[in-house]
C-alpha cells in the first residue's frame, strides 16, 4: 500500500508515491503554466553588443540626454535602457509617472531627491530606484560622460516639477 500515509509516532508523513505524484504535478504546473512563477514569460534569446547600442535623443530637438533601447518599449511598457548623460551635467527636478530602477555603467552620478543637499556618489556599479511622483533631478558629477541602465516594468516619462 504505498499510496497510504504513514505514521511514526504522531507525526503523519506522505507514503513515496505520494510524494513523487505531488513533485510531478508541480512540474507538469512549472512546465505548462509556469511563467507567473518564472516570471516574464515573454523573455526570448537575445544579445546587445555594446557597439551596436542606438543611442537617440531622450527628448526631440535635444541631443543632451541620448538612449538606447535595451529590450522593450518605454512608451508606456516595460522596459530596459541605456542613458547617457554629458559630463558635470543634472537634470532639473522632474518626476516620473512611474517607478524605475537604475544602475551606474560608467562615470559619476547623484540621484538627490526633493532638495537632498549632499546625495551619495553613485559609481559604476551602484544603484538607484526612484518611486513614482518623487521630486527629484539625476546628475552626471564627474568630468567624464555617465552611463547608466534603467529598467522598469511600466513606461518612463519626464514632467518637470513644480
Amino acid at each position: 500500500m504505498l499510496s497510504e500515509n504513514r505514521t511514526f509516532g504522531k507525526m503523519a508523513f506522505p507514503s513515496f508515491s505520494t510524494t513523487v505524484s505531488c513533485l510531478f504535478a508541480g512540474a507538469v504546473c512549472l512546465l505548462s503554466g509556469g511563467q507567473a512563477m518564472a516570471g516574464d514569460g515573454n523573455i526570448a534569446d537575445s544579445a546587445l553588443p555594446a557597439e551596436q547600442k542606438e543611442f537617440l535623443p531622450a527628448f526631440p530637438g535635444d541631443d543632451t540626454i541620448t538612449f538606447a533601447t535595451a529590450y522593450g518599449d518605454r512608451n508606456g511598457h516595460a522596459h530596459g535602457t541605456f542613458g547617457r548623460f554629458p559630463a558635470n551635467f543634472e537634470t532639473p527636478p522632474h518626476i516620473h509617472s512611474h517607478a524605475y530602477r537604475a544602475v551606474v555603467l560608467s562615470g559619476e552620478m547623484t540621484n538627490p531627491f526633493a532638495g537632498e543637499e549632499n546625495p551619495p556618489v553613485l559609481k559604476p556599479g551602484a544603484y538607484w530606484s526612484v518611486a513614482a511622483g518623487s521630486v527629484h533631478t539625476t546628475a552626471c558629477v564627474s568630468d567624464t560622460p555617465c552611463e547608466f541602465f534603467m529598467y522598469s516594468d511600466e513606461g518612463f516619462d519626464f514632467k518637470a516639477s513644480e
